[in-house]
Order: structure tokens, then C-alpha cells, then sequence
């Protein structure tokens, strides 16, 4: 049989895809390669930005999961600066008229939530099923799965939105390493966060305190001796470590906990479409976590696909012309997300001395011009159309 449309991956991207899709009569299929109720063996934060709070309402999952206990942190407010230099930037939700600019969210509520939600849908889903391949021909796109030779699955349409980017006929992806990992962990202060979020670029690169149930999730760039190194130290060294480098613009440092490393890359897909086959998300792009809009990305790359294909014939699901439409209409949003966060590296993670006064002035000017930080901030919350 051939289905309407098969979705490689049913993470929080993929996920979100069947669920858009799931009130329509399309027959979907979704593989992953989960054990069905399996949920992630390790938990991580992610920054959701308003807007895909937004998406999650008109799914129906925020509201159950704004409700688990230490599942969802608001950000209030985001200060913004640079060591050793001039010049910052404070980005307040009340400017912008919303309850919140973002928030700090379990990786695995959000998981559970989205599983569930898809239990009480039509979607078919078949957990404990890997992907091997994608191919797209003429009539339909083909994935080879796990199950002896000859299993596959025929979609008029398929959609990869695995983080891991399964061999897809037709899409090459490009990999820049920025020779830098992310040191991560659970970081206490003196004081309470009061919602407030610090974004502090620095010579070795940049330093994110998100605010987290009672704590901080710090994520700190580093190259990968040092970041041995401080995964490596006693508490109270770490953290002496940590003020010396982020300096005094949070208050005090006062416990670490859950410290881990993992390298940071930038891997962009050549093209989103292929015969047959889109990507979205980390198969599109996998993107440095500064200013936190990679995953933002691949929800938005989700809910716009999903417009898309329920605005399409069936017969139209998967041909050429629907697949322009999408990559035309993701291709501003996308390419602004890439460069505006490989900017950013390349603007601020460096210890060039002769940047620090532009790279302030910059910060200065934005935070003192009220049109240009609302449409900075919304583009920031919203992406770009």
C-alpha cells in the first residue's frame, strides 16, 4: 500500500508534524525507533521561544504540559552582554506585550506530552522501527526500515525529521566543526532567577544561564581541554572557574550538578527537498546553540510543511510543485536562522580585541532604539516571513 505520508522520526519535530496533520483524513505513518512508551533515557533543557508555544496551543499539549510539576520555566526577561567590553542589551516580555519571551523546557515532559497526544490520533505509529533509507521516485517515496530484506514502507510523500538525518537519496549535508563543545550542567545561585536569562559572549565563546525550575542550566562554550578539564574539578573549583569567566553580572554562583559536554557543530542539509522526500529540523539543520533557535527552527520548518500539505490534493502530496512551495516558503526563515546564528559565532566567539567596541556599540545602539529591539525580539520569537 502507499500511505499519504510517511514521517521518519517522531521526536518533538517529527512529532509535532503528525499532530498537525492528524485531524485531516491523510492516511500518515510515523517510524521511530523508540520502543513505544520509551521515553529518554537522559533529560535536557530546550528554549522554546513564544511562538512555539503558540504551535503546542493549537496542538493541545501545552496546556498538560505547562501543568507537570518543573516541566516549563517562563523567561521573562534576557540580558545580553560582553566581557571584557562595553555595551548590552535587555530584551523584557512586557516590551513585547507577552507573558513571556521563551521557556526553558524538559526535553522529556515535552516528549511524553507529544506521545500522548498522539495515542488518541489516527496517525499509525511504529515505534521500535528504524529508518535505513530514503529514496523518492516518480510515484511514490520509498524508506527501508528495519525488518529483514524488501521491508519498506511507500509514502506519496515522506518527511525525514530525525536528528540523526537518515541516507536520503538526493540530499548531501555539509558539516562546518566549530573545534568548541558545550559544557552543560545544573548551576545554583544565591538569589533566586526571577525568570531572568543571561546571555554573556566572551574571548573562548558564548555563555547561556537559562532559568530552570529552582536553578540555572548553564551552557558554556569551550574548547574540548579545557571543558575535560572542568568536567573534571571539584565542585567549588568549578564554580570559582565559572565567576572568574562569566564575571559578576548574575550574582553568586553556589552549587553545580549534571555536568556533561557535547561537541558543536554546524551541519546544514544542501537542499530541504528532494524527489518525493523533505527534511525538517536537524535533518534540515543542526545549528550551534547560541541564541537558542535551532529547535525553534525545526518546529516552525514542521507546522509551515504541515500547512502546506493540508493545502495540497492528495494526488499533489509529494510532486515537484508542492515541494517548491515548502522550500520557497521556508527558504527566508531558514537561511536567516543559519546565518543570524553562525553569526553570532563568528561575531562574539573570538578574542579579537579590535571587534569588542563595534561588537558594543552594536548592543548599545539596538537596546537604545526601541522599533529596531521589538522587531529584533519578534523575528527572535517568531522567525522570519
Amino acid at each position: 500500500m502507499t500511505h499519504d505520508v510517511a514521517i521518519v522520526g517522531a521526536g518533538p519535530v517529527g512529532a509535532t508534524l503528525a499532530l498537525a496533520l492528524a485531524d485531516s483524513d491523510l492516511d500518515v505513518v510515523v517510524v521511530d525507533p523508540r520502543a513505544a512508551g520509551e521515553a529518554a533515557r537522559t533529560d535536557r533543557s530546550l528554549a522554546l521561544s513564544h511562538g512555539a508555544r503558540l504551535v503546542f496551543e493549537r496542538l493541545g499539549v501545552w496546556a498538560g504540559l505547562a501543568a507537570t510539576e518543573g516541566a516549563v520555566t517562563p523567561i521573562v526577561t534576557i540580558d545580553v552582554s560582553q566581557a571584557r567590553g562595553f555595551g548590552a542589551l535587555t530584551l523584557d516580555a512586557g516590551e513585547q506585550g507577552l507573558p513571556a519571551l521563551g521557556y526553558v523546557v524538559s526535553y522529556r515532559a515535552l516528549q511524553c506530552a507529544l506521545d500522548a497526544a498522539l495515542q488518541s490520533t489516527q496517525v499509525a505509529m511504529r515505534y521500535g522501527t528504524a529508518a535505513r533509507s530514503v529514496a523518492g521516485s516518480a510515484d511514490a517515496a520509498k524508506v527501508e526500515i528495519d525488518g529483514g530484506p524488501g521491508s519498506a514502507l511507500n509514502a506519496r510523500l515522506a518527511v525525514v525529521a530525525d536528528g540523526a538525518g537518515s541516507t536520503i537519496e538526493g540530499i548531501a549535508r555539509t558539516r562546518r566543526d566549530y573545534r568548541q563543545v558545550a559544557l552543560v550542567a545544573a548551576i545554583t545561585l544565591s538569589r533566586p532567577h526571577e525568570g531572568v536569562a543571561y546571555e554573556r559572549f566572551t574571548p573562548d565563546g558564548p555563555v547561556a544561564l537559562l532559568p530552570e525550575r529552582d536553578h540555572y542550566a548553564l551552557v558554556w562554550t569551550q574548547t574540548p581541554e579545557r571543558a575535560a578539564r572542568l568536567l573534571d574539578m571539584p565542585a567549588a573549583e568549578f564554580l570559582a572557574a565559572l565567576a572568574a569567566h562569566f564575571g559578576r553580572r548574575s550574582g553568586g554562583f553556589t552549587g553545580v550538578a549534571k555536568r556533561r559536554s557535547f561537541p558543536l557543530v554546524l551541519e546544514v542539509a544542501t537542499a530541504t527537498t528532494a524527489t518525493r522526500v523533505a527534511v525538517i529540523g536537524n535533518a534540515a539543520q543542526a545549528l550551534h546553540p547560541i541564541a537558542g533557535q535551532g529547535f525553534n527552527l525545526g518546529l516552525r520548518d514542521a507546522w509551515e510543511l504541515a500547512q502546506t500539505v493540508l493545502q495540497s490534493p492528495r494526488d499533489d502530496l509529494g510532486s515537484a510543485a508542492m515541494l517548491d512551495r515548502h522550500r520557497r516558503g521556508r527558504a527566508l526563515d531558514r537561511r536567516a536562522g543559519i546565518a543570524f546564528t553562525h553569526g553570532l559565532v563568528q561575531l562574539f566567539g573570538n578574542n579579537r580585541p579590535w571587534l569588542s567596541v563595534p561588537r558594543g556599540i552594536g548592543l548599545a545602539l539596538l537596546d537604545a532604539m526601541p522599533l529596531a529591539k521589538r522587531a529584533f525580539t519578534r523575528a527572535m520569537l517568531f522567525g522570519i516571513h
